[in-house]
């Protein structure tokens, strides 16, 4: 691992460590120079993240937390502080997504409950407890991982996509409340990202891709790497002028909804 990477100093605590996308960011951020703090409701995704950060040479302790449940975010945060000493960056990957679509006459509040309880009310309390360590660090960043689909909903799934445009504006009001705290805080907003838990709803990965990679217009899914480095780009000093916005990694997802064919972009409809 990095000892003076882009990142040497930093110390980040990743929730969502455990993921696909989580593991890559923190794998990222670790051979960056960072000490990370995986941090996943599931611990033996965090254990075996963090211990691939450490057989690979670098600096990792794996925290089990629920970004849901307030004494669970703020025991994170602080156990994140105490193994690394300060906090300088938060990253918050962690989410629910529950499979169940409808409309608002069908969908359950237990399960509007659980995706706007976890992705926004989650984000919102990792942010409460994990702002005055990162005050004190003296020049910080707060992460946020939104979704294409906060810009651009689809039918039947009104919860994901209010929460995920949610901390997409939730973001942008961190970043005018804490300016004076020197903390930038920025959101990512991934396109279809190639996942196993992405993937599930079209049977598998190699499926996954051949749906929904037309429907970018690079023509493919993104990977957790991509996502990675994003977000390693925004905690890092490279963009000491960026706060308040919205990074969209999406392969043209947004700027462009459609298909593309053999011979290239079809506009929707056609």
């Amino acid at each position: 691992m990095a000892e003076n990477g882009k990142l040497a100093g930093q110390v980040a605590l990743i929730t969502g460590g455990g993921g696909e996308i989580g593991s890559a960011i923190a794998s990222r951020f670790a051979r960056d120079g960072a000490s990370v703090a995986v941090a996943d409701i599931a611990a033996d995704k965090a254990a075996a993240t963090a211990a691939a950060i450490v057989a690979a040479g670098g600096k990792a302790v794996a925290i089990t937390v629920d970004i849901a449940n307030p004494p669970s975010a703020e025991a994170a945060v602080k156990q994140a502080v105490q193994a690394f000493g300060k906090l300088t960056s938060l990253v918050n990957v962690a989410a629910a997504m529950v499979r169940a679509e409808g409309t608002v006459e069908t969908v359950t509040l237990d399960d509007w409950n659980t995706e706007i309880g976890t992705n926004l009310t989650g984000t919102f309390l990792m942010c409460k407890y994990a702002v005055p360590h990162l005050r004190r660090a003296g020049g910080a960043t707060i992460i946020n991982i939104a979704s294409q689909l906060g810009h651009l909903g689809v039918p039947k799934r009104a919860a994901y996509c209010v929460s995920k445009a949610a901390i997409i504006h939730f973001t942008r009001i961190l970043a005018m409340d804490h300016a004076a705290d020197r903390i930038r805080v920025n959101s990512i907003s991934p396109g279809f990202i190639l996942t196993e838990r992405s993937s599930a709803g079209s049977g598998g990965k190699e499926r996954a891709a051949k749906v929904m990679g037309p429907k970018h217009l690079l023509g493919r899914p993104g990977m957790p790497d991509e996502i990675a480095a994003g977000a390693a780009y925004l905690a890092s000093d490279e963009s000491t002028f960026v706060t308040g916005t919205d990074l969209l990694i999406d392969g043209g997802y947004v700027v462009f909804k459609g298909d593309v064919g053999p011979s290239g972009p079809v506009a929707p409809g056609r």
